[in-house]
């Protein structure tokens, strides 16, 4: 089998996981927010009289958006009316490519990296397409004629241009410390051990000051509550406001599939990627002693099983505070993205760049 096949063959298997994840996303959200609410939750649809937990209601979603009548509003742009909803949608995607989600993979006398793209520029790679995304929200506010819509394009703007800046600057710690912008390397590096070889040496424990603060910028990323402000409904104001049908569905998709990525990130730079504690190339190693010999395939098996529990926690953590906090009000968000976080992110880059030189 070609480098070629495997290659398409992991993308067509990360897209596969992206958009299962992201339609399972809306059971989640409805499930989660009811048992927040102490409500029953989605429970309706049906299929042969098999409720199945409410799982159905995805696939009504889907079939309901696929037939509705897609409008496209008087004296709209219908060009690019159209392309916006594609350019949310598609750099959202592009971006897993980057994402590791595996360690190596031995077959025979080949070695396939578990990345759909192996770059070692994988972090500036990723951060260019999450910034790509703000093109779809600023064209379908511009494009719509309504003057709502595009208050809520330019709110989407200005909103993700204070909060990519802080997570760009966020990260700058994270790169001192491992010295790579490559992420199958960072997450490697990350499998080194301290305290004795008891803690692994994951980004979380080394950098906490830039995990909070990349945590809040990725949260206001995803413009979901409480930094839903380019979409905020009770005021009637969204960037898609005028959108119907699978075009609206795709910007939906977006945000859930951003959610995705951002929570994937949060788990490659600060909790270790696929890392599993205590478990190297031919089994586990504990601190006391004890060793448990593995081939590399269940090795790999359970890296790409731990990547997935922690992307798990980081979804259920974002729609916890989705239906937890109130949202900001839009001087509140400004003075927190310029006024706090970033100038905290520059003083984190400070204190990282004096110990690396105190410790060298």
């Amino acid at each position: 089998m070609s480098d070629i096949v495997i290659k398409l063959l992991l993308s067509c298997g990360t897209l596969f996981m992206v958009f299962n994840i992201a339609g399972f996303m809306t059971w989640v959200e409805r499930k989660q927010s009811a048992l927040m609410q102490d409500r029953i939750g989605a429970n309706r649809a049906t299929i042969f009289g098999f409720k199945a937990l409410g799982l159905f209601h995805a696939i009504a979603d889907f079939l309901k958006m696929l037939s509705k009548e897609e409008f496209i509003p008087q004296g709209a742009n219908k060009f690019l009316f159209n392309l916006a909803p594609y350019v949310s949608f598609v750099f959202a995607i592009v971006a897993f490519a980057a994402i590791p989600i595996g360690n190596q993979w031995i077959v025979g006398n080949r070695v396939i990296e578990l990345q759909a793209a192996n770059l070692n520029i994988a972090l500036i790679f990723i951060f260019a397409m999450m910034s790509m995304g703000i093109y779809g929200v600023v064209l379908a506010g511009f494009a719509s004629n309504n003057n709502y819509a595009f208050l809520g394009g330019m709110r989407g703007a200005a909103q993700m241009i204070a909060y990519e800046i802080t997570m760009g600057a966020s990260i700058i710690g994270v790169v001192m410390v491992f010295n790579t912008i490559d992420l199958q390397m960072l997450v490697r590096a990350q499998g080194a051990y301290m305290f004795g070889g008891w803690c692994p040496q994951w980004g979380i424990f080394l950098q906490p000051l830039a995990f909070i603060l990349f945590l809040t910028a990725a949260t206001a990323e995803t413009k979901r509550t409480p930094f839903d402000l380019p979409e905020g409904e009770s005021e009637i104001i969204g960037y898609f406001v005028e959108y119907s049908g699978m075009k609206f569905g795709m910007f939906f998709l977006s945000d859930l599939i951003e959610t995705v990525l951002v929570s994937a990130l949060m788990t490659t730079l600060f909790l270790g990627g696929w890392q599993v504690p205590y478990l190297h190339p031919d089994g586990f190693y504990f601190p006391w002693g004890a060793h448990s010999a593995l081939s590399n395939g269940p090795v790999a098996l359970l890296g790409v099983l731990a990547f997935f529990i922690k992307i798990s926690f980081f979804i259920w953590f974002l729609m916890a505070v989705r239906w937890t906090f109130p949202r900001f009000r839009y001087d509140q968000l400004m003075n927190l993205g310029w006024k706090i976080l970033l100038p905290a992110s520059l003083i984190n880059i400070a204190i990282t760049a004096v110990i690396i030189i105190l410790l060298k």
